[in-house]
């Protein structure tokens, strides 16, 4: 009975450490967020975040589940248009939160390498969201000449630029250039069914 309560409260630790690593790296970004710092604001040593994780790059993993676990953009709970207005509202909000974004593109590139331990996050999201993004287009009046995987690729890949692009020049409006792209990758059909 023991080992069931000092389990409930290591994944309680370990959730309140995501929380708290999560608010410290939206607000001071990504460079400024040190492992002593999240540990403070949890009330522990930063020898017991890398007890929870096992190291920094496993921590800031973690970050970036819980993150998308707060934007809870899934296909299989969404129409197609409330697909598009949830992955644009994940872009709008994602602008409130540029050190999110830095993690989030500094970990996209560690993460190339096969042994990084954001490696099997990144394959595993990108493919959750091109299979959303797919999934949005593939009725027959979202139809395009594109076939929708395609499709989710190239919007994907414009996100992931625009996310760059914004970090150098913050005036960049990422929702709205995303925004641009979606309808005019639309048909026209679909357009006028709206």
């Amino acid at each position: 009975m023991a080992a069931r309560g000092s389990y409930a409260k290591g994944v309680a630790r370990r959730e309140e450490i995501l929380e708290s690593a999560l608010d410290v790296i939206g607000r001071k970004g990504y460079q400024n967020a040190s492992l002593k710092e999240i540990a403070e604001v949890v009330g522990v040593t930063p020898a017991a975040l890398l007890h929870y994780f096992g190291s920094k790059e496993e921590l800031f993993t973690a970050v970036l589940r819980k993150r998308d676990e707060h934007d809870g953009l899934e296909p299989s709970v969404l129409d197609a248009q409330d697909a598009v207005e949830g992955f644009l509202e994940v872009i709008r909000h994602n602008t409130q939160v540029p050190g999110l974004v830095a993690l989030f593109s500094r970990l996209s590139v560690d993460a190339a390498d096969p042994a990084h331990p954001a490696h099997d996050y990144f394959l595993e999201r990108s493919e959750r969201l091109r299979s959303t993004i797919a999934e949005s287009f593939s009725s027959e009046q979202q139809r395009t000449t594109l076939d929708p995987d395609t499709l989710a690729r190239i919007i994907q890949a414009a996100s992931d630029g625009l996310q760059l692009q914004w970090m150098i020049d913050p005036t960049v409006d990422m929702p709205g250039i995303m925004a641009a792209l979606i309808d005019a990758l639309q048909p026209a059909a679909a357009k006028t069914t709206d």
